[in-house]
């Protein structure tokens, strides 16, 4: 049993890790400020909750004593946010990851796993994208997770602190809140198809994303923690490597639909390459998108 760290681990990813984590008998401390709320089926009564903000270095000193491993889960993770107040995303989304991996090392822990994003990349000539891709963000927050990509390789590089970032894909799944940042077109259909109303899809409907389920998301987490011979600052993409268009996710939900304009600067796709998630922690995404929007579909009891 080890005693890890969760920051904003009463968020989306954060509280799906967190309950994966206990399921397997680890001890967890959840580090968040509540800015999503603080929603009763995200919160567990085996888990020790402390309120803070990762931009107080101080509280943060306190909440890594006695720790094994952090999982970087905090942010905020609104692109459209990030243009509109990029000072603030950056306090918190490359300061605020700075003064974790300050405090992970100060107090000894082994390991950070850090949650990037696919956002990094922008908008590829090519296709699948790989992680030895020139980076090419196209928002203030693509810019700042990738930031802290570099804080953590260079952490590991000058103090020996173990680091590994996820880049996560367009992550969906339980506990996804519908008007959260990680919701995206799905939770969007899902809200628009309990109120009734016709779901809005962007222009065309060709618009093809890497949906990725969040449970396995999670288990990227744990494995990125648990596995030896990394550590050294890796990079690593959490996707399924197998894009749906947006029409395609109308299908799966089922029911009526209308066209509206496109949104300008959206790609056309996003793939995942994730050979190296498999070589490097044998990981295999599980839960294919149309089992994953029949289990939402359930969950928010949605014929």
């Amino acid at each position: 049993m080890s005693h890890y760290l969760v920051t904003g681990g009463a968020g989306f990813i954060g509280s799906n890790l967190v309950k994966k984590l206990i399921a397997q008998g680890h001890k967890v401390r959840v580090f968040d400020n509540y800015s999503g709320g603080k929603k009763p089926e995200r919160l567990f009564p085996e888990v020790e909750y402390i309120e803070g903000d990762i931009r107080n270095l101080a509280d943060l000193k306190k909440v890594m004593i006695g720790i094994d491993g952090v999982f970087h889960t905090a942010a905020i993770p609104r692109m459209p946010y990030s243009v509109e107040q990029p000072l603030e995303t950056n306090e918190v989304n490359v300061t605020g990851t700075l003064q974790v991996l300050l405090a992970a090392r100060d107090a000894g822990v082994k390991r950070v796993v850090y949650s990037a994003s696919s956002s990094a990349y922008g908008d590829q000539p090519a296709l699948p994208y790989q992680e030895t891709m020139k980076t090419r963000p196209m928002s203030p927050y693509g810019l700042q997770k990738y930031i802290g990509e570099e804080y953590c390789r260079l952490f590991f590089e000058l103090y020996g602190l173990q680091t590994v970032s996820l880049r996560y894909f367009n992550v969906y799944g339980p506990l996804m809140d519908p008007e959260g940042a990680y919701a995206l077109v799905i939770g969007r259909f899902l809200k628009q198809k309990m109120a009734g109303e016709p779901m809005t899809v962007c222009g065309d409907g060709e618009y093809y994303r890497d949906y990725t389920h969040v449970t396995d998301v999670a288990e990227a987490n744990i494995l990125a923690m648990t596995t030896e011979g990394i550590g050294k600052g890796e990079v690593i993409n959490i996707g399924n490597h197998d894009p749906h268009s947006v029409n395609e996710l109308v299908k799966l939900i089922g029911g009526d639909f209308v066209n509206v304009p496109a949104r300008a600067g959206d790609p056309r796709k996003t793939d995942a390459d994730n050979t190296l998630a498999k070589n490097l922690l044998n990981w295999q995404p599980q839960i294919a998108l149309a089992e994953g929007v029949e289990m939402l579909k359930k969950e928010w009891n949605i014929a």
